[in-house]
């Protein structure tokens, strides 16, 4: 696997770690936000 690629999956798992961690505090927008930018990175993955 190359580098860049782990580099991408541990930014999509770290973003939506975030988005967990907001929506467990009540910050669903933020939560939100965080989905979205997990979602961006993902799509350097395909």
């Amino acid at each position: 696997m190359p580098l860049s690629r782990f580099a991408w999956i541990a930014t999509v798992l770290v973003a939506l770690l975030t988005a967990v961690l907001l929506l467990l505090s009540g910050y669903t927008g933020y939560a939100a936000l965080s989905v979205a930018v997990a979602g961006s990175a993902a799509i350097n993955l395909l």
